[in-house]
């Protein structure tokens, strides 16, 4: 079928002494009608053509009951209530229940928050909650249509009703004060300008104080500097608001920790002590005992270590940070406060693991997890109870309770798998997980998770190789609702540890971004030419897939070694790495990309932009380029101009089709039918375009 037409502008700007064709900038223009006819254009001959393909009723009746089955998420506790989400697999969106107790949460519990009543399309989301310190009252915040926009709400736990006023926020978590009637925020100076389908960028942050009995205060912004962001925590005894500042998506940040007191029966918060003052490594709060401060960091440690620091010599500037738990040789990637100790969380290999220590670091004791990927945690200092969650390929969170032992005693810690949903049977077959490694370009080892179904096929097979590489994200052998399909109609799926990303700590997350964005994308390579020559598969059975940042990935393998793959599927990628920075969040992803606007910058991002790394002539995979209409993390023109640009450059019959979901965002808060739909049609192309047939 012919694409729709798309016309082609001469527009040619200059950069540091550079031409740069920009032929399709007019698609940057969302509410246009032109752009509005084109998208609806291109919607329509992308739905031709998935609804030809031979796999699609296949893999839509299975994703419907993959998506259908039960599920639950981890209990956790705030303000003395339980909570924990559910969903019986009929419900567009989870609901979440409350309790007293774990027991009663673990039993069931009463809805405190059903979502599926706030839209008649299930595109209206909760995208978090927060409880006051004394449970009385819950903020949660709505988000329409998958926007990162969020609407707060404040509902009174004991009538069930909702105060009148609403605030708006973006990536923002309140935490509430211990007057129990403020909590803090963060927003943009566009905040009035709350839509999903935005593209303008959004102004300074701010953190806010929010005062359900005045007007809200602002706390912290820094205009000077707009990428820097602000987010708070609450010491458990609420004697310290311990505040994050960080410039765009760094890893590195500043802690400031303001004493609260109280005036009136309201919060007050106190001159801020400025435990870090300067973006020298990545910190996180962990607890407060008494003026203790605990911390995680990779300050002299690129892969993590506990320290503290006595916050009443910090206010008088001798800040020093004592060692709790020293580095080891897996990646420290999370902390919990539970009871008298520390629950810690690594990675070995991108495998989990779990320990539990004192405050000093002592009578450390590894707790046994199933094989799989940690997906949550929950402790606090005030029990001795905590909850973690556990996901595998095939099958989403299980979650586990961990009980510490008597003080005193010399036993350790005990887990104890609960049971919050009713057991459902997988839908995956029985399959292999083996640990590989490939060889970058560079010679560096880069390892990957091959998952293969146990069929007794032997040879190359149709294979979906998926990856990240960025922002310092841990991709490891957890669930994702395709997984299951894929592997049941006879795939290998490959998962790939790229540089850039988290799990191997911090040296390895640097060694992919920047300058050295390029090893990401070798990484990526190596492990498919390493399928290749294992003879897993080849190149005519090979499909790429990634999200967001692994959509630049895709994009910038594809365009480098077209021979290489059947298909690719980038999924709502940043795809030109010359103009990401003027769009809504874009500009704090330059601690990734860099800057566009220096020559350095420049010079590194043009050389492996996907959009301006289209060669005509090419013969390119089959491309299926996804996006969402309310997408204003990774803006939509992303992949409006990359799927335009290749659909004229295409030198082969293989199709460059584009799908856009609407009323969808970046990801979250997809409705279970959206999720199932997406993926019949990502996994039908990919079968179809490297020859997997599915079972009849």
């Amino acid at each position: 079928m012919p694409y729709p037409v798309t016309r082609r502008d001469d527009l040619v700007e200059t950069l540091f002494g550079h031409p740069v064709a920009d032929p399709y900038r007019w698609l940057e223009d969302a509410g246009a009608p032109e752009v509005t006819d084109w998208v609806a254009a291109q919607q329509a001959h992308a739905e031709a053509a998935l609804a030809a393909l031979p796999g699609r009723d296949w893999f839509a009746g299975l994703m419907n009951r993959i998506v259908a089955r039960p599920r639950a998420g981890v209990p956790f506790a705030r303000g003395g209530r339980w909570f924990v989400s559910r969903n019986d697999g009929t419900q567009p969106q989870d609901v979440w229940f409350i309790a007293d107790s774990a027991e009663a949460i673990v039993a069931g519990g009463e809805v405190v928050l059903d979502p599926n009543g706030w839209s008649e399309d299930g595109t209206v989301s909760l995208s978090t909650f927060s409880v006051a310190r004394d449970g009385s009252l819950l903020a949660y915040a709505r988000s329409e249509g998958g926007s990162d926009w969020q609407r707060i709400r404040v509902r009174d736990l004991v009538t069930g009703e909702d105060f009148d006023d609403e605030v708006i926020a973006k990536f923002a978590s309140p935490a509430w004060l211990p007057d129990h009637r403020s909590f803090l925020y963060t927003t943009f100076d566009e905040a009035a300008d709350a839509r999903g389908t935005a593209t303008g960028g959004l102004g300074a942050a701010k953190l806010m104080v929010h005062r359900l009995d005045g007007p809200d205060e602002l706390l912290l912004t820094f205009p000077d500097d707009p990428r820097v962001m602000a987010w708070g925590e609450v010491s458990h005894d609420g004697r310290w608001l311990v505040v994050s500042i960080v410039r765009g998506t760094e890893n590195r940040n500043r802690v400031w920790v303001y004493p609260i007191g109280q005036r009136d029966g309201r919060s007050v918060l106190g001159e801020p002590v400025k435990v870090v003052d300067t973006e020298q490594a990545e910190f996180g709060f962990v607890r407060v005992d008494g003026t203790q401060l605990y911390l995680t960091t990779d300050l002299e440690a690129p892969c993590g270590r506990v320290v503290r620091v006595d916050l009443d010599w910090a206010a008088r500037g001798d800040v020093e940070f004592a060692e709790v738990v020293p580095e080891v040789r897996a990646t420290l990637i999370g902390a919990e406060p539970v009871g008298r100790g520390l629950l810690l969380a690594y990675l070995d290999d991108a495998r989990p693991a779990l320990v539990f220590c004192g405050l000093e670091g002592e009578d450390a004791d590894e707790i046994p997890l199933p094989a799989g990927a940690l997906t949550a945690m929950d402790g606090s200092p005030e029990r001795e109870v905590a909850f973690v969650g556990v996901s595998t390929i095939d099958a989403p969170t299980t979650a586990f309770r961990i009980d510490l032992p008597v003080a005193g005693s010399d036993a350790p810690p005990t887990i104890e798998r609960v049971e919050l949903v009713p057991d459902a049977e997988g839908f995956a077959p029985a399959y292999t997980v083996e640990r590989l490694r490939a060889r970058s370009a560079d010679g560096t080892a880069v390892p990957y998770f091959l998952v293969t179904p146990d069929d007794g096929r032997d040879g190359p097979r149709p294979t979906l190789l998926y990856g990240y590489g960025g922002f310092k994200i841990p991709v490891l052998a957890d669930y994702r609702a395709g997984w299951s399909a894929w592997l049941a109609a006879g795939g290998a799926l490959a998962i790939a540890n790229l540089r850039g990303g988290g799990e191997f700590g911090t040296a390895w997350y640097e060694a992919g971004r920047l300058a050295r964005k390029q090893n990401v994308f070798d990484d990526f390579i190596g492990v498919a030419e390493h399928l290749i020559e294992s003879e897993v598969t080849s190149p005519q059975r090979l499909a790429i897939h990634g999200r967001s940042n692994g959509g630049l990935l895709v994009g910038a393998a594809m365009t480098q070694r077209p021979d290489l793959f059947a298909a690719a599927l980038p999924g709502v990628g940043v795809l030109d790495l010359l103009r990401f920075h003027k769009f809504t969040i874009g500009a704090a992803w330059i601690s990734d990309y860099g800057d566009p606007d220096t020559p350095e910058g420049f010079a590194a991002a043009r050389a492996y932009s996907p959009v301006h790394n289209v060669r005509d002539g090419v013969a390119y995979p089959a491309t299926l380029v996804l996006t969402a209409d309310h997408d204003d993390r990774v803006v939509p023109l992303h992949s409006f101009k990359f799927a335009a640009t290749l659909q004229a450059a295409q030198a082969s019959a293989a199709p460059v089709l584009l799908r856009v979901e609407s009323s969808a965002g970046h990801g979250a808060g997809k409705s279970l039918a959206m999720v199932a739909s997406e993926w019949a049609d990502l996994l039908a192309f990919a079968a179809h375009h490297t020859g997997l047939v599915v079972p009849h």
